[in-house]
């Protein structure tokens, strides 16, 4: 165990300043219970509900007016890439 906070702490200090957020924040959600759950809590296979459709059809009439931000631009934010979001559900 005392090896594998070693190499943990060897990977942070490897890590550029600017990804220090998500790697803080992978870690606090590996410790919290709450965000825990929801990562490993099963997928939502419910068909819509008339609420549902209905929302998602107020939300595309809205986006024909207005300008959305591109999920990418979130990502660089937060100072990550979609590559590792990928990497890291393959890692689980």
């Amino acid at each position: 165990m005392a090896a594998d906070k070693q190499h943990a702490h060897e990977l942070i200090d490897q890590l550029p300043p600017s990804q220090l957020p998500a790697a803080i924040g992978m870690l606090e959600s590996v410790l919290d219970p709450v965000a825990r759950a929801i990562a490993n809590a099963p997928v939502d296979d419910e068909p819509p509900t008339a609420a549902d459709e209905k929302a998602l059809a107020e939300a595309r009439e809205w986006s024909k007016h207005n300008k959305s931000t591109p999920h990418e631009e979130f990502l660089a934010e937060l100072g990550i890439t979609q590559e590792e979001i990928d990497n890291y559900r393959e890692q689980k």
